[in-house]
């Protein structure tokens, strides 16, 4: 079984036991075995539904040569590379027609955005070099870097994943570009959908704990799935209320937008990282106290740890007290005085000190987390 990385390999080696009696969904079709590892390892019951195909390259040799050949000679002024699977196998099928060099020649002399890590892998493996990639993996982000930039005449190169970038091309043309989308595979649906009809109503019946996503395709085709058995809001219920919605990363996190589903991404898009959240999230909902703030973060208290959208959250004594007395009142008003009383020994007593431990646990939690009411004192902005 394939692991990616060094932390990878010491992750899959812990036994700990501490998922034990949760129920996890898996959708994954890419390198299920190894996440279904990973948290069985850890005493959980995995139930395994691939949203995709668990062959989703589905390249169109054709189609691909023909666009490579196109691109081929011509002066391209910018090459975006979208996923890393997508460009290695651009390269390692022009390779085979005899076409790379010239390929990378062609691409080689333009300017080069990749969209992450990945990405950039896939084309320093071939001697390319990005001339700049996002530090948040978005292909948002790509765009964003290219807003406001005069495009006329300019001919861009996008490599699509597996759903389509149409939307995207339509917005460098409005710049004034000239795109030529590279379509490399398209993502399919999982053959035989009746796994992930269980999954959905195993989800809505309140059978699982939390539901892992690898990709955004994934979760447009579980999403799908729960409408089509006509279940589609319980499935936001089930995950607005107790349920996680673990997602490798921002960009799979981005689908779940449209449907108002909170998610939680773990601070390295890897498999493992993500079964790490878990393994600290979910038995800390079982014993602790979750809270819904403003803005969809969820706020989660055990003993003296503070969780904020599955991220431990560091708190010196102080803001740690006064966010304790808004917890035991949320949404209500708290006073500045009985927050002053609640503040450790040792703290300044006055109203400074109050203010300044609320400055830091906004610095914390979010600037809309703490609400002030003018002349009466703080709540805690809970949501609903």
């Amino acid at each position: 079984m394939a692991v990616q990385n060094a932390q990878e390999i010491y992750d899959s080696d812990v036994d700990s036991g501490a998922l034990s009696g949760f129920r996890v969904g898996v959708t994954a079709a890419r390198k299920a075995e190894e996440q279904i590892n990973l948290l069985e390892r850890r005493g959980s019951q995995v139930v395994w539904a691939p949203a995709l195909s668990v062959d989703p390259n589905r390249v169109d040799a054709g189609a691909l040569r023909a666009v490579t050949e196109q691109i081929i000679g011509q002066k391209i002024d910018m090459f975006l590379a979208t996923t890393g699977i997508g460009t290695r196998t651009w390269f390692d099928a022009a390779e085979e027609w005899g076409l790379l060099d010239q390929l990378l020649e062609t691409l080689g002399g333009s300017e080069i955005l990749a969209r992450g890590p990945k990405s950039v892998g896939a084309l320093r493996r071939r001697g390319l070099r990005e001339l700049w990639a996002p530090e948040s993996e978005e292909f948002d982000d790509v765009l964003e870097h290219l807003r406001g930039r005069d495009l006329t005449g300019k001919r861009i190169v996008v490599q699509e994943h597996g759903q389509s970038l149409s939307m995207v091309a339509h917005a460098l043309t409005r710049q004034g570009a000239e795109v030529i989308n590279v379509v490399v595979y398209r993502v399919e649906s999982a053959s035989d959908p009746e796994p992930m009809f269980r999954l959905v109503e195993a989800l809505a019946d309140g059978e699982l704990d939390a539901v892992t996503f690898t990709s955004a395709p994934a979760v447009a085709a579980f999403m799908q799935a729960a409408g089509s058995v006509g279940l589609r809001d319980e499935v936001v219920a089930a995950f607005q209320a107790d349920v996680v919605a673990a997602c490798v990363g921002p960009v799979t996190a981005a689908a779940f937008e449209m449907w108002g589903v909170p998610t939680m991404v773990p601070d390295r898009s890897r498999t493992a990282a993500m079964v790490k959240m878990l393994e600290t999230e979910l038995p800390l909902r079982r014993s602790g106290l979750m809270i819904e703030l403003v803005g969809g973060h969820q706020l989660l208290l055990h003993d003296d740890a503070v969780i904020l959208d599955g991220a431990e959250v560091k708190l010196s004594p102080a803001p740690l007290a006064v966010l304790g007395a808004l917890v035991a009142n949320p949404g209500n008003v708290v006073s500045r005085q009985a927050l002053l009383a609640m503040l450790p020994s040792g703290t300044a007593g006055s109203e400074h000190a109050v203010e300044m431990a609320v400055a830091r646990l906004r610095s914390a939690l979010g600037t809309k987390a703490v609400q002030t009411v003018v002349k009466r004192g703080y709540r805690l902005a809970v949501a609903g």
